[in-house]
């Protein structure tokens, strides 16, 4: 942790703060992006607070790899889109995250045409959505149970 305080990833991995969570172990935590750059765009965080990816153990680079490429395959399932982007750039909030992105084409990784105020229900329902797909292609013990966020 950075100077003593808790970036916003560990806040909400504590529950201080909500978030529509599809996928926790362990190691790490995917929750939907609030600022999607696609319908269905999931983060995938350590647990532990490490700023650049670069100064991540192997062992945990190579975990949160693993779960985004999992996630990308039930984004796959149930977001209509040509590919899932992946995406690591870490100045937004110096937590380490992976951004797991269904895209159309690269313009979709520009950050400046993220959504800024997603409907809730529609983050409610993808999320559902991506559980069940999780669920569905066997990773039940890493899908929390509980409900998204009001």
């Amino acid at each position: 942790m950075l100077g003593g305080m808790a970036s916003i990833f560990t806040r909400i991995i504590n529950g201080d703060i909500p978030g529509r969570f599809v996928w926790s172990d362990d190691v790490c935590i995917g929750m939907l992006d609030i600022r999607p750059l696609h319908h269905g765009h999931v983060l995938v965080i350590p647990r532990e607070e490490i700023d650049q990816w670069t100064d991540l153990p192997t062992d945990l680079a190579s975990h949160l790899m693993t779960v985004a490429h999992t996630i990308g395959n039930a984004q796959k399932s149930v977001v209509e889109c040509a590919r899932i982007g992946l995406m690591i750039a870490g100045f937004e909030v110096p937590h380490t995250h992976v951004h797991v992105v269904p895209i159309e084409g690269m313009g979709d990784l520009d950050f400046r045409n993220a959504e800024t105020s997603p409907r809730a229900d529609r983050l409610d329902a993808v999320a559902t959505e991506l559980r069940t797909a999780l669920r569905d292609a066997g990773h039940g013990q890493s899908v929390p149970d509980e409900p998204t966020p009001d």
